[in-house]
């Protein structure tokens, strides 16, 4: 279980009873010469940041509590059946009797890419300087955003993956595509809890959004 967070100061300090605010730059300011608007915008922040702080270790007992009881009950299963819940990479859904509420646990792999990738650009490329004219510009922009990396350096694994749905019948494009899979390496995983209800059980299902950017 994650450690509570201590409940954040307040900013400000007392010396010889004159009260002080701490800048950016670590200088002790006192109060009456800070502009009232920024002594405002930081009662502000604080306030927001200690419910954030709060609402995070809720979270994160929750994701703890929620593994804890399915184990739990996945541990009564074995032991009464000699099997557990569970699909393809552990992947598992367990649903109320009356169909209205599920929860889902999702097993999602970390992919990296080695050096084999490049030798995929390679053929690709070689395909789309011979295809020239005959090759689409809509295929062109996927090979462009497949490659391309953003300012992390990441290249876009929805685009590299979207390359490998496509059917094209020239031998280095599928010589491409294999170098694309033999360059997948699965570096880790990461586990997610999801939660879903409905009105009733021919409604369609609607996810309990705890993610704050999804709210």
């Amino acid at each position: 279980m994650n450690q509570q967070h201590q409940p954040i100061p307040d900013g400000r300090r007392t010396i010889d009873g004159a009260v002080y605010m701490e800048d950016a730059k670590g200088s002790l300011i006192p109060l009456p010469l800070i502009k009232p608007q920024h002594v405002l915008e930081d009662e502000v922040v604080r306030k927001i940041i200690g419910y954030a702080i709060s609402l995070s270790d809720q979270v994160a007992r929750f994701k703890g509590h929620t593994f804890e009881d399915l184990s739990d009950f996945e541990a009564l299963l074995d032991q009464e059946y000699g099997t557990t819940k569970g699909g393809a990479k552990g992947n598992k859904t367990f649903m109320s009797h009356d169909g209205l509420y599920k929860v889902q646990i999702a097993v999602a792999d970390h992919v990296e890419f080695g050096p084999e990738l490049q030798i995929a650009k390679s053929l690709v490329d070689e395909c789309l300087n011979e295809w020239s004219a005959e090759a689409r510009e809509e295929l062109r922009a996927v090979v462009t955003r497949a490659f391309n990396t953003d300012r992390a350096g990441q290249i876009n694994r929805a685009e590299i993956y979207s390359l490998l749905r496509l059917e094209i019948a020239d031998e280095r494009w599928k010589r491409a595509m294999k170098a694309i899979r033999d360059a997948m390496r699965v570096v880790g995983s990461k586990t997610y809890v999801r939660c879903y209800h409905r009105p009733s059980q021919d409604a369609g299902w609607q996810a309990i959004t705890i993610d704050l950017a999804k709210a």
